[in-house]
């Protein structure tokens, strides 16, 4: 890793990162099915308080940095946040937000694609690592985590950049270097939520359908996870899973479908933000969504207006900004040389928001969430 433009102490500087260490050397502790699974458990590879120690210093009042930099930070950002779902552009904020409270000067460089645009992003990948000695620090946001596993062990293999990936929080045992961090929201512990809620609110016997988004790590949590729920807890019956590519053209045309070919499924579970608001589209289309019972995916502020308009009904409502917050605290972290103390895996917190709350404890929710990128929906 390169001075990182700052004037520290040798012995900081000669510090171990804990986040840099190889996959041969983690878990550091077991948890059932790991034998089974091609990646890691937060569980498994963070130390014992890291995790509940940088979520402590994300939710506190910003503790100025005293370290001197002789030159602003370089922070390049590969992510799809040319998508519809605004995860991207507020944690992005946040993380700008919060880097301007700890008094550490930065400038950035965004590398932005669609979700469904792997081959862009491994371009961008190899660009950044290629230029690695004009950054110090590189954020990820893969478009698929198995598709673009091989990028993410080249750019954290790379002694010249510390590298956080971004919507995932499944480190992958065949890495063969781990990134410096994984900042996320569980997605399995999201589908859990919305599951238990709308089982406890519909009832069991239900009949549904769902958007799902793409194969893969992500989908088979926010997606298998909540149909295996449903079914143990509900006896739940899906009659469709249309993959949308967590596009809003997937959860329109998918939506279109199985209105017209399922009219029994009375709950469509999209898993994502644009899906949803394609399903949405559809169901308004032909005056239906006052009959469909629709789910989103994360509590982005275009879902909390849909919610606040009628036409959606629920969603596992990320406290968005915790991401984004959680990095600048990372890289305040590294700068001090305390990278050793932070978790591998960084998780934010997830509830439920839903058509049932008043006004007020929808406002609630959204100030804290979005504490940094501001209420409402982001302008595009």
């Amino acid at each position: 890793m390169k001075k990182l433009t700052l004037l520290l102490a040798a012995t900081a500087l000669a510090a171990t990162s804990f986040a840099t260490t190889n996959a041969q050397e983690l878990p550091l502790r077991e948890m059932p099915g790991l034998a089974d699974r091609d990646h890691f458990l937060p569980g498994e590879v963070n130390k014992e308080g890291a995790l509940e120690a940088l979520q402590n210093a994300t939710g506190d009042t910003a503790a100025k940095y005293t370290g001197t930099q002789e030159k602003p930070l370089q922070i390049a950002l590969i992510y799809p946040s040319a998508d519809t779902s605004d995860f991207w552009a507020r944690n992005y904020l946040a993380m700008t937000k919060r880097l301007e409270q700890l008094g550490i000067k930065f400038e950035t460089r965004e590398f932005a694609s669609r979700q469904v645009e792997h081959s862009l992003q491994a371009t961008y990948a190899s660009q950044v690592d290629q230029d690695a000695d004009l950054y110090d620090f590189v954020i990820f946001g893969p478009s698929e985590l198995a598709t673009q596993a091989d990028n993410i062990d080249k750019l954290a293999s790379n002694p010249n950049l510390k590298t956080f990936v971004w919507a995932f929080h499944t480190p992958l045992k065949y890495l063969k270097t781990q990134p410096d961090g994984w900042f996320d929201f569980s997605s399995a512990y999201g589908a859990i939520k919305i599951c238990d809620y709308m089982v406890e609110r519909l009832g069991k016997d239900v009949t549904y359908a769902m958007n799902r988004g793409i194969p893969g790590i992500t989908d088979n949590q926010r997606s298998g996870d909540f149909k295996d729920c449903v079914k143990e807890k509900g006896n739940w019956n899906v009659v469709y899973e249309h993959y949308g590519e967590y596009q809003r053209e997937g959860g329109f045309e998918g939506t279109q479908l199985m209105l017209q070919a399922y009219p029994e499924a009375k709950v469509i579970h999209n898993a994502n933000t644009a899906m949803s608001m394609g399903s949405v589209e559809a169901q308004i289309a032909v005056d239906k969504h006052k009959e469909v019972f629709s789910t989103g995916w994360g509590g982005t502020g275009l879902e909390l207006d849909a919610i606040r308009r009628g036409e959606l009904d629920a969603t596992p409502m990320r406290m968005g900004d915790d991401v984004g917050a959680a990095t600048a605290e990372a890289i305040k972290a590294h700068l001090e040389g305390r990278e050793k103390d932070l978790p591998l895996v960084f998780l934010g917190r997830i509830t439920v928001a839903h058509d049932q709350m008043s006004k007020e404890e929808l406002d609630a929710l959204q100030k804290e969430a979005f504490r940094f990128s501001g209420i409402g929906a982001l302008e595009r």
